[in-house]
């Protein structure tokens, strides 16, 4: 039983202390409803608080209803997630590797071998309206070939990018949007009709979920919503800034466009904890729920990607979630894997995280306390044994160039990007974190570095891998 009086000011903390605009969060369980929060405003005037019917941008929680619908697809035998992309694509392929390698299921899981790069926030900064003028804004502008909002803007990028493939097909993890992208081309050609009326007729209607739409703008949600849509808000130099330019990116359907609502998305969590079961019907082949996050994926002792959803153990539990961010969105959502629990917590305020609010909500309903860690990246109190193995310099181009430093000095490692240094524990293995020490909720980025040979050849920076230049 949830102590939801508890729970109220767990959650009331937390988006106070992170000085958060608006928060929706719901859970639905077993009987449906187990718990609705509401926070803040969803306007301008920073008058009318949202409701769990409140429309969102999900960003890319989008990703795993994406993979979904290819596994529907190759559940029914309408497809195999193991067939090469170029079936589908002709034009696809990465540079370095033969095209008929990289299937499918590489796509969803993000281990195609597509390293991070540009193409999502050119198309953002192209497409996207009325945008504040800023210097990643500009610079978006000036390097973009294209006004990249086509698929075949992304597919020639891909293949002639000039970057190195991370790896052979299969063997790498890098989060990547483009692949995302292109998956959704996939399904159009499989289902035989557009992502959009193929997620809408598989998921959303059988699901009741008449409040969520794959929209590649912002009017069709709006007029769905009925007016009940939240603006987006942005901290900006200490201050709070509001607008409605809502993030377009149109090759990116399926990676990031989704607009829901809290119960919504919950709904939809729960379905997949209850391996495609909905109010005792058989809405989704159970199939594919084991194929985007089921028996096919073992479960990594800290954490693992799925298809467009990560997969980890917790005090007897399998969590199974994702975020998700944008202008104006910060989101994740997640459940608990055979227990028909799902969670959704919705935020109208971009570059925040929502883990301690998700957190907070797992361990109420595991009947842990709420402020219990969920963090898999801890510093151990020892120093790396081979720093030697590690120090350089990497580089992530997506979006404007990142470089990473990692230096010893005083036989201390140092971690620098872009010019700023914070604090860098080891974790184990290869582990380490970055965090801002003053902060006791900063999350910090986890970096594991990839060694070949006694030497990194990379670093998975989040869930983005970064070349070694040196």
């Amino acid at each position: 039983m949830i102590d939801k009086i508890a729970l109220d000011a767990y959650l009331n903390h937390w988006a106070k202390k992170k000085n958060l605009a608006g928060v929706s969060a719901y859970i639905a369980g077993p009987d449906g409803c187990e718990y609705a929060w509401n926070y803040g405003f969803r306007d301008k005037d920073e008058a009318i608080c949202p409701d769990s019917d409140t429309m969102y941008g999900i960003a890319s929680m989008s990703k795993s209803m994406t993979a979904l619908c290819a596994c529907i697809l190759h559940a029914e035998g309408k497809m195999s997630i193991h067939d090469p992309v170029s079936d589908y694509l002709p034009s696809f392929s990465i540079e370095g590797q033969p095209k008929e390698a990289v299937t499918v299921r590489h796509l969803a899981m993000h281990t195609a071998g597509i390293p991070p790069m540009e193409p999502l926030e050119w198309s953002i900064a192209m497409n996207s309206v009325d945008r504040q003028e800023s210097e990643w804004l500009l610079e978006m502008r000036r390097t973009s070939p294209n006004q990249m909002d086509k698929i075949e803007h992304i597919l020639d990028y891909v293949a002639h990018c000039g970057y190195e493939a991370l790896g052979a097909p299969g063997e790498v993890m890098s989060y990547s949007n483009e692949g995302f992208a292109i998956l959704s081309y996939v399904i159009d050609k499989v289902a035989g009709m557009p992502l959009e009326q193929f997620m809408h007729e598989r998921i959303f209607a059988p699901l009741g979920m008449t409040r969520s739409i794959l929209d590649n703008g912002i009017e069709d949600s709006r007029k769905l919503s009925g007016g009940n849509i939240t603006s987006l808000f942005e901290m900006i130099d200490g201050r709070r800034e509001c607008d409605d330019n809502w993030s377009i990116l149109p090759p990116f359907r399926g990676c990031a466009m989704v607009k829901s609502t809290a119960k919504d998305m919950a709904t939809y969590y729960r379905m997949i904890a209850n391996f495609g079961m909905h109010e005792g019907v058989q809405v989704i082949p159970r199939e594919a729920v084991e194929l985007l996050c089921g028996k096919y994926h073992a479960l990594h002792e800290l954490n693992a990607m799925c298809c467009g959803i990560n997969k980890r153990p917790f005090a007897g539990h399998v969590i199974c979630e994702h975020s998700g961010g944008l202008h104006g969105v910060s989101t994740k959502g997640g459940l608990l894997l055979g227990e028909g629990y799902g969670f959704s917590v919705l935020c109208n305020q971009g570059d925040e995280d929502m883990d301690e609010l998700m957190w907070g909500m797992y361990n109420a309903v595991m009947g842990l306390p709420l402020d219990r860690s969920h963090r898999w990246f801890n510093p151990i109190g020892q120093d790396f044994s081979a720093p030697e193995m590690i120090v350089g310099h990497y580089i992530g181009h997506e979006g404007v160039p990142s470089h990473l430093f990692i230096e010893e000095k005083d036989g201390k490692l140092i971690r620098t990007r872009d010019g700023n240094t914070t604090a860098f524990a080891y974790c184990g293995s290869a582990r380490f974190l970055s965090y801002d020490p003053e902060k006791d909720y900063d999350q910090g980025v986890r970096h594991e570095f990839l060694i070949r040979n006694g030497r990194a050849w990379g670093v998975r920076c989040g869930t983005r891998v970064f070349n070694r230049m040196d």
